[in-house]
Order: C-alpha cells, then sequence, then structure tokens
C-alpha cells in the first residue's frame, strides 16, 4: 500500500458506520414495504455528497420485462442511486434494503430490530443479509471520497425486493450501467465471481376425500406428497452429482431443492383431498434456468407415471414467485482482481474464491445492464433468515477497508 492508500484507510470512521447500521436495522424493511428505508438511503447518500436519483417503480411497466420477478404484491417501489464524480471508468456499489421478516421474536436473544453488538458480533435482522454489506460500502466509499479525488465514477445503488425477485436491481439496471459492479452479499469475505441461481415453484398434489373412519377408501394427498417429496430429494441428488464445479466443493447440494411451504387438510377427521406446497430449485452457474424448470417437471411427471392414483390424478406444477438466473464474472476480471489484491492487502492472506449457493442482484447488473458484477461481503449466508442473524465485526472491518482499497485501485485517483 502506499501513503494515499494507507491515508485513506486511517481515516474510515469505524463508530460511523456501525451507528449508520443501528439506525439502518431500526427501520422494518420486509413484506414488501421498503420506501421508509429507501427514503433513508437517499438522506444519507446526500448528506455523504451523491447527486441522488430517487424514483417511483412502475410495476405494472417493469413486469412487462422477461427477466421481471417479484413475489409480494406492493403499493409502491422507491428505486435509489446516488453519483459521485465523473470520468470515462465507473464503479457501481448494489446492495438490497430488504429484508426477511424476524419471525417468532421469542426464538430471538436479542431484539430482532435493534442492533447489538456483543461477543464481537452485531445481531439482528439484515445485519447479515445485507445491511452490513451496504454500512461498509458506503463507509469505504466516504473515505477514499473524503481524502482522494477519484478519476472515475461511483454508483451507490440501495435495490429494493431482492428476497423475493429483484424487482428493485432491473429497475436500476435498465436505467443505470457501469464497467463494474460489486453486490456486498454475504460471503464470509471471500471472493464470489460466481452465484448460482434459483427459481420458486408450487406443486398442487390431488388426494380423494372421504371420512377418516374409512380412511382405506379414500387417497391421502399427504402420503402422495411424501412419495413426491422422496422423489425431489432423488432429483436433488443426481442433480448436483451431475453438475460439479470446483468453486462449489465444500457443498453436498450447492442447487438445493428445497421445499418451504407445505399446506394441506382441512379437518382431522377427514382425508386429505389436496396438498399445496412450495419451495425452490437450485440452478447452476451458467445453467439456463429452463433446463432446471424441465428436470423438476419431468420428475414429477415420472412420479405419476410410476403411481396408480397419481398416474390419473396428475399434479401440477406452477413457476410461482421469484426467478433468479446465476450469474458469474471471469476471475480475471479487473473488478475481481482490484479486490483480490486489496483483500490479500488487507488481510496478509491469499484471497479464498468460492462459488456462492443462494442468488443474488449481480444477475441484473450483469445480464440487463452489461455490467461485470462480482460478490464481496461481510457474514455467513448460514446465520441469515433466521433467529439471531449477526454479522461479525472482523468481517466488517476487512470488509470497509477491502472496498476502500478495491474503489482506489479500480477507479484511479489523483
Amino acid at each position: 500500500m502506499n501513503a494515499d492508500e494507507k491515508r485513506v484507510l486511517d481515516a474510515i470512521d469505524y463508530d460511523g458506520m456501525y451507528i449508520f447500521l443501528e439506525e439502518l436495522v431500526y427501520i422494518p424493511s420486509y413484506g414488501g414495504d421498503e420506501s421508509k428505508a429507501q427514503w433513508y438511503m437517499a438522506k444519507t447518500l446526500e448528506e455523504h455528497g451523491y447527486a441522488v436519483d430517487k424514483w417511483k417503480i412502475d410495476f405494472q411497466e417493469l413486469s412487462k420485462h422477461p427477466n421481471f420477478s417479484m413475489s409480494y404484491e406492493r403499493e409502491e417501489g422507491v428505486g435509489v442511486v446516488g453519483v459521485k464524480g465523473e470520468g470515462d471508468r465507473a464503479l457501481m456499489l448494489c446492495g438490497h434494503i430488504d429484508t426477511v421478516v424476524p419471525g417468532d421474536i421469542s426464538n430471538w436473544d436479542t431484539i430482532p430490530l435493534v442492533a447489538t453488538r456483543k461477543d464481537g458480533r452485531i445481531y439482528g435482522r439484515g445485519t447479515n443479509d445485507m445491511k452490513g454489506g451496504i454500512a461498509a460500502a458506503l463507509f469505504a466509499a466516504k473515505a477514499v471520497t473524503d481524502n482522494v479525488k477519484l478519476k472515475g465514477k461511483l454508483l451507490f445503488a440501495s435495490c429494493i425486493g431482492e428476497e423475493d425477485g429483484s424487482p428493485g436491481a432491473l429497475a436500476t439496471a435498465l436505467r443505470y450501467t457501469a464497467d463494474a459492479g460489486i453486490v456486498m452479499e454475504p460471503s464470509e469475505t471471500k471472493l464470489a465471481p460466481k452465484v448460482a441461481g434459483a427459481i420458486s415453484f408450487k406443486i398442487t398434489v390431488p388426494g380423494k376425500s372421504v371420512h377418516a373412519c374409512v380412511k382405506d377408501e379414500g387417497i391421502s394427498a399427504i402420503d402422495k406428497f411424501i412419495v413426491i417429496h422422496q422423489g425431489l430429494k432423488e432429483l436433488e441428488n443426481e442433480r448436483n452429482k451431475r453438475l460439479t464445479d470446483p468453486d462449489y466443493s465444500r457443498y453436498a447440494s450447492p442447487y438445493a431443492i428445497s421445499i418451504g411451504v407445505i399446506n394441506g387438510g382441512q379437518w382431522a377427521g377427514t382425508v386429505p383431498e389436496k396438498v399445496v406446497f412450495e419451495g425452490r430449485i437450485g440452478v447452476a452457474v451458467g445453467e439456463d434456468e429452463r433446463v432446471a424448470m424441465k428436470d423438476l417437471e419431468d420428475k414429477i411427471n415420472e412420479i405419476a407415471d410410476n403411481d396408480p392414483w397419481l398416474r390419473d390424478n396428475r399434479p401440477t406444477v406452477a413457476w410461482d414467485g421469484y426467478n433468479f438466473a446465476s450469474s458469474m464474472v471471469p476471475k480475471d476480471h479487473p473488478i475481481v482482481e482490484s479486490l483480490a489484491g486489496a483483500l490479500r492487502d488487507v488481510t496478509g492472506e491469499e484471497p479464498v474464491y468460492e462459488g456462492m449457493t443462494y442468488a443474488s442482484d449481480a444477475r441484473h447488473l450483469i445480464n440487463v445492464g452489461n455490467t461485470p458484477t462480482t460478490v464481496f461481503g461481510p457474514g455467513d449466508i448460514r446465520v441469515a433468515h433466521g433467529p439471531n442473524e449477526y454479522v461479525p465485526v472482523e468481517d466488517m472491518e476487512i470488509t470497509v477497508r477491502t472496498l476502500a482499497l478495491a474503489i482506489m485501485r479500480y477507479l484511479g485517483y489523483e
């Protein structure tokens, strides 16, 4: 590191970063209601010296795009992008403001919407996924732009709806492009040029309803769901054996098929006539989503063909909800190399490259916005979406320092 880089790292406002994260966690931003958090982001970006573009997203118009996906019905949606500097080269820092719901708060040891720091961690809904990443990127950029003049343009995008399909990132990618992008999803401070995809589905399983006292004269839709569930586990195993990638070597099932919602039956004394269940199928990096969809449909048909009841009373598959394509940027792309060199200098260790098994907004930046984008951020996805979500303080500080150096090195400065 040279003197300018050291000066920027010394100027990082860690206390300000943590205060900002506390304030952001305190604002609920789940279930399709993200506007309050977006207005707060816009105000903060303006205070940091960005020229901020705030716009109402037209979901009716956006839904005409072939890459549109959104599970929640929203009354409104706000797009926010801050722009600072000018030049021939542009870098976009992109984060999603939405989180999943806190769930049953009795399962939490802390208050979900209060960022609580203890034992080297910051607990709270969204600290990991991914308000911690937003905070680190914001204060990395602040340290840079407060102390040097960048030769290029820095864009900071705050997006809604990543958890249910990424309509915010799609709207942003249609409006802004850059030479490179970084999405600050939790990657355990590993470099993640590859990100898997995922598609949600809904399957309806028919049964035959009768009084429970003569259950053998009926057909339990729950029993048939169990048959289908076992078949889907077989499909998951087969796909993950077939779709191998060394960047996913530590995962037994990087492209998981997971059931998240099950509804069936009407009464304890009645054989259930229908089960409806919802889940997601993982999409391998570079795999066409239509291939993954056909794999699942073919498996359901195979299961039905081999079951006397389902053969004549076939389950139906609906592709409802979200659709995330996979994404990839070459490891030798300048933004990945800038991050790798910065991470090496910050930690004194060789960077680790690993594919992420979750889906992300990176696909829209790449496929729609023509912005080559990689993932890098604090925290481990394993503690996202559950009770006691947290981000390690060490990860936050590695991330803010690495991003500061990467911004300087990618855009250049004077």
